[in-house]
């Protein structure tokens, strides 16, 4: 088994070889295509300018589903292959992902109807995969199963999906394109493409950031799975051509679990621009959204306006007995999707596909785009289908769909099932020595121990690696994440032989973003479009 360490993997890159796939994009789409081309034999490369998932793969709604608006929609096809994925990651990922049930509360009988109706094409087109039936709620079932939802209804309908740890699934599937021979490295940034005599692409330069210095690797193929930033890569290859995509924005708030008691999830089917509300219990919380405002710039840290979350506290107002407020959002983030940008100009991302596209330029630079989470692994075959044709590479059957993901094993209870197989050794790593038992701050259940592991075993490089993606904390609740950044600084800097001027910068840098996950309701934000 190959050790997930970032100095390990950077050593490959003095061996002076000649990759057979450089992968460019470490969130959801560039990790499956990496471990799928690293599965099959192939000599893999993925290259991530920041961490793992530190773009939209770690700001989803945390649903592993075929998506039932796209249902509503028509695009059948579409739903089918999800429901299909839906269930394969859950067989190969059982310890992050679960099955949920959704309940929609219907105040009208034709709802009610409309939507049985629609929910049971849906179980039929999940065939093998079905995660159980809908079925409808009474009055009073409704009331049982959702104490806390408003009056006035007719029942509901219950529905079951799926749910998952987004940024933990990313880090997981890096392990397992290691255990698989295959090398992922973060925070080196791909600065430039390089061609032969023929103009074709034949390698990248690139560079670390943590320890400045740059590099000219060699590749028979090149994969741009950079997600909302692709037209960055595409300007490479061949500047100033049209944007292959453009951004929407999502937001998302997350409330203390007292809002929805219990351990069924809320899908409002229409909301006032058109898209699916949901309310998911996720660790302990209670995680609403989302919303869909389409830009026309894009940056890694998008920041949730006002409006967004004003749109989101107020829905969510319509359907709870107790209203909440700006005072009750424990975190807010903001996410883009890289949906494929239209031929004519379009004010609704409703009208721009979700399904994911295929682009080989003159260069062979291959670019994957579009999709969702759900649908990652299908993504990542046809991208390698592609990239072995193009690049005239050894033709191999694709092993993903049985391929068992790293923490591998049955769903357990607890506040750390999400360690998987790992978790047996997170506890006697924290039972080695009293220090690593120490918590981060009172009345939390992280430890040194879990700092530590992130480190040792999950190339994490930085204070957010840890708070954000490793252990979620800042997505959960962003002032106890602030609380806990310092002590994080302290333990990271001994690990890893850091000084006192690292661990102020690393508080400073995430005390600076670790506000933006926080709500001031005197503040408005507004966003040009």
């Amino acid at each position: 088994m190959n050790p997930f360490d970032r100095n390990i993997h950077l050593n490959r890159l003095y061996q002076n070889i000649c990759w057979d796939i450089i992968v460019i994009g470490g969130g959801a789409t560039g990790l499956g295509t990496a471990l799928d081309a690293a599965s099959r034999g192939l000599k893999t490369l993925l290259l991530e300018q920041y961490d793992f998932a530190k773009g939209t793969s770690s700001r989803s709604t945390k649903l592993v589903h075929g998506g039932v608006r796209y249902l509503a929609q028509g695009d059948i096809g579409l739903v089918r292959e999800a429901l299909k994925e839906r269930g394969l990651l859950k067989i190969n990922a059982p310890h992050l992902v679960k099955k949920q049930a959704f309940i929609i509360p219907c105040y009208h009988w034709f709802a009610k109807l409309k939507y049985l109706l629609g929910l049971k094409l849906y179980d039929w087109l999940s065939g093998k995969f079905s995660f159980g039936n809908s079925t409808m709620l009474s009055t009073f079932e409704l009331d049982t199963l959702l104490p806390t939802i408003r009056k006035g209804h007719v029942g509901g309908v219950a529905y079951f999906d799926g749910q998952f740890d987004d940024a933990r699934l990313a880090i997981n599937l890096a392990q397992t394109c290691s255990e698989q021979g295959g090398t992922t490295i973060n925070y080196m940034q791909v600065t430039g493409l390089t061609k032969d005599s023929h103009d074709k692409i034949n390698g990248v330069t690139a560079y670390d950031t943590e320890n400045k210095k740059e590099y000219q690797l060699k590749s028979k193929i090149v994969i741009n799975a950079t997600g909302v930033f692709v037209d960055e890569i595409l300007q490479m290859d061949t500047p100033h051509r049209k944007p292959l995509v453009r951004p929407s924005q999502g937001v998302h708030i997350v409330l203390d679990r007292s809002f929805l008691p219990g351990d069924k999830a809320i899908m409002i089917p229409k909301t006032s621009d058109g898209r699916v509300l949901f309310a998911v219990p996720w660790h302990e919380h209670i995680l609403v959204g989302t919303t869909d405002t389409p830009l026309a710039t894009h940056r890694i840290e998008p920041i949730a306006l006002q409006e967004e979350i004003d749109f989101i506290l107020a829905t969510t107002a319509q359907y709870l007995t107790r209203a909440p407020s700006a005072d009750d959002i424990k975190s807010v983030f903001a996410g883009l999707r890289p949906l494929a940008a239209p031929g004519k100009n379009v004010g609704s991302t409703k009208e721009i596909s979700r399904s994911h596209k295929l682009i080989v330029g003159e260069s062979q630079l291959i670019t994957i785009t579009g999709g969702k989470w759900t649908t990652y692994r299908k993504m990542a075959e046809d991208t390698v289908n592609k990239a072995l044709k193009v690049g005239h590479l050894p033709t191999s059957p694709c092993i993903t769909p049985h391929l068992r993901i790293h923490g591998f094993s049955n769903p357990s209870e607890g506040a750390f099932a999400f360690y998987g197989s790992d978790e047996k050794q997170v506890e006697q790593l924290q039972a080695s020595d009293t220090r690593f038992g120490e918590t981060l701050m009172p009345g939390s259940p992280y430890t040194v121990a879990h700092v530590l592991w992130a480190v040792r075993h999950e190339m994490a490089m930085t204070v957010e690696d840890v708070l954000a993606r490793r252990l979620r904390v800042l997505f959960l609740d962003a002032r106890s994440a602030m609380a806990m950044a310092q002590r994080v600084a302290e333990i990271m800097a001994q690990e890893l032989g850091y000084d006192h001027h690292w661990q102020d910068i690393q508080v400073q840098q995430f005390d600076k973003l670790a506000h933006q996950y926080t709500v001031n309701p005197h503040e408005k934000v507004h966003l040009d479009n």
